[in-house]
């Protein structure tokens, strides 16, 4: 019997550690080894425990400490009545099972600490192929083939990439990786590298040899601290296996592998400011051309793709490129990876073919809309991305009908929102990131995306002015247009978007000075339901200004002037009596 646990950054912070201590403390080593995973995807679940007998494999979620002497019980017993309470449901295993799972296919089942477990799941074939049965031309045209487009956001070829790398004159070229991942809700690149290190090390390896290069860099955000070490110590071995340094498999391809820690800003998830960033810079984007292939870090030929990307290359190698073409549509091959969360009742890592739909997503693998509210809105593609609303629930997941709707794929981001969600400070969320992200080289991002900011603020404290509407929108384009970077040309995204799928709901806020989703403080007006007041009094107890007035067992009145609307009263009430309008 083998006990694994679960233990991503979100299997950690829910209390996984705690787990595998109690288990190693207490469990009978002669009847279960113990080992641990990264995250499978199931974030919403964890702690979970996977329990492998022979050919049978038990997932137990949501386990704590007091869940520990009744599993190590069962590892001598075998008797599932210890741990019926905790084992997964049905539904729940549907989250997996709806999946169709490449980048992803490691994740949570190995140990991403132990070199021979990535090996004994056909790990390091795929380079071992490249390197003895392909040129670099032959592994450009299976990428060609497959149909692979950067997973970062921009859906650029993969294989053109390569091959404008592959054919620029130097002898000294470098492989990056971007896993410097800003987006607000976005975690799918910390969790391959924490879940599957090697799967990366081997994608990029396949990468250097294609386009000649000796040296590969992992650019990782420093909030990352897990993904690092895990990574770090998966390239020590690597190295150690001689799957990296000198005379790779026993051939003449050589490449080294270091990580650089990213200081965090978003602005270097745009390959040339990470780039500046890499050589010890301030992030900002270089003009273009010329392009990191031609000139790139240290001004040689350079390749950049993000982390999902490569996650993909050893299928495909292993595969074919014709079996990933075979999923996807017309335009987007492959499968892509969404990091699902929001008010949504299943959330976590989701990898599904292109072509499903956002409602397969949001109610087939996502479960619906938490407390079973009607679902308002997906944002996509981060802060810049946009809103699509509910009416569009049935648009495909490819690049070019998300595109169509005003949103953008993204890394994977995927937030979800329900009718309590006010659209306008979303936008203003979204926008207040960006705005503080711009690294200040132009001045319609540095400048344009404040003032915007600004406008937004005034709309959702109530101070909202007739023409504010259009103003944004002349705004937005004009950043659009002359924004020097990704950055700033996808910056105004979350504004288009909600104005042009949800207007009511600026035009409640500047004309009624209403916030329809009643979320904008400012502009609330909390009262109490004389018919449903108990008089209970709990809500002028907790009251932190003593604006509520009345008796024991009398209805109770606030006095909206006192009021600061922090909201308690409505959080404490036991019977629904206070009301916002």
């Amino acid at each position: 019997m083998k006990i694994v646990v679960g233990q991503g950054s979100c299997g950690i912070a829910a209390g996984a550690a705690k787990v595998y201590d109690g288990l190693n403390n207490n469990l009978d080593k002669s009847k279960a080894t113990l080992t641990f995973s990264g995250c499978v995807g199931m974030c919403y679940l964890e702690p979970i425990v996977d329990i492998y007998d022979d050919d049978k494999m038990t997932r137990l979620v949501r386990v704590s400490e007091n869940d520990v002497d009744n599993i190590c019980k069962f590892a001598q017993t075998k008797d599932y009545s210890l741990i019926e309470n905790i084992t997964i449901s049905k539904d729940d295993e549907e989250f997996l099972t709806k999946q169709t799972r490449i980048a992803l296919r490691k994740c949570g089942i190995i140990n991403p600490e132990e070199i021979d477990d990535y090996i004994q799941s056909d790990g390091y074939t795929a380079i071992e192929k490249v390197l003895t049965t392909m040129s670099p031309e032959d592994v450009i045209e299976t990428i060609k083939t497959s149909g692979l487009a950067g997973r970062g956001g921009a859906g650029f070829p993969t294989w053109f990439k390569w091959n404008a790398a592959r054919q620029s004159q130097g002898d000294e070229k470098y492989l990056i990786c971007n896993a410097d991942e800003g987006d607000p809700g976005a975690f799918m690149d910390r969790a391959v590298i924490e879940s599957d290190p090697h799967n990366l090390i081997e994608g990029m390896i396949i990468g250097a040899y294609a386009i000649g290069a000796k040296h590969a860099v992992v650019y990782v955000r420093a909030e990352y601290p897990l993904a690092i070490k895990r990574l770090q110590k998966a390239i020590d071995q690597a190295t150690e296996k001689g799957f990296l340094g000198k005379n790779i498999c026993g051939t003449e391809f050589s490449c080294d592998m270091k990580i650089k820690a990213g200081a965090g800003a978003f602005v270097c998830g745009e390959e040339t400011a990470l780039i500046e960033s890499l050589e010890g810079q301030r992030g900002m984007p270089r003009l273009k051309p010329p392009f990191p292939a031609q000139s790139g870090y240290w001004n040689k030929p350079s390749n950049i793709n993000n982390v999902e990307t490569f996650a993909n290359v050893t299928w495909i190698i292993n595969n074919g490129g014709e079996a990933f073409a075979a999923m996807g549509t017309e335009n987007s091959k492959g499968t892509k990876v969404f990091a699902l969360t929001g008010k949504i009742k299943r959330g976590g890592l989701v990898e599904i073919p292109m072509g499903k739909t956002l409602r397969d997503v949001i109610y087939d693998i996502g479960g619906g809309i938490r407390d079973n509210k009607e679902f308002k809105a997906v944002q996509l593609g981060g802060p810049s991305g946009g809103c699509i609303p509910a009416e569009l629930i049935d648009t495909v997941i490819d690049y070019k009908s998300l595109g169509a709707t005003g949103a953008i794929m993204g890394s994977g981001g995927m937030v979800v929102m329900d009718e309590s969600t006010c659209m306008v400070s979303m936008a203003k969320f979204f926008l207040d990131f960006t705005a503080k992200e711009s690294c200040g080289k132009c001045v319609h991002c540095r400048i344009g995306t404040k003032r915007m900011l600004e406008i937004l603020e005034r709309i959702t404290t109530g101070k909202g002015q007739e023409n504010d509407i259009e103003l944004l929108e002349e705004l937005c384009f004009a950043i659009k247009d002359g924004a020097l970077c990704g950055l700033g040309q996808t910056a105004p995204n979350p504004v288009l978007t909600t104005i042009k799928y949800f207007r009511n709901e600026y035009e409640a806020h500047i004309n009624d000075k209403k916030c329809p989703a009643c979320e904008c403080a400012e502009m609330l007006t909390y009262s109490i339901d004389k018919e449903l007041c108990k008089g209970c009094t709990l809500c002028a107890i907790n009251c932190p200004v003593k604006a509520i007035n009345g008796s024991v067992k009398t209805a109770h009145e606030i006095n909206s002037e006192i009021c600061i609307k922090c909201g308690k009263c409505k959080e404490v009430c036991k019977f629904s009596a206070v009301k916002l309008s």
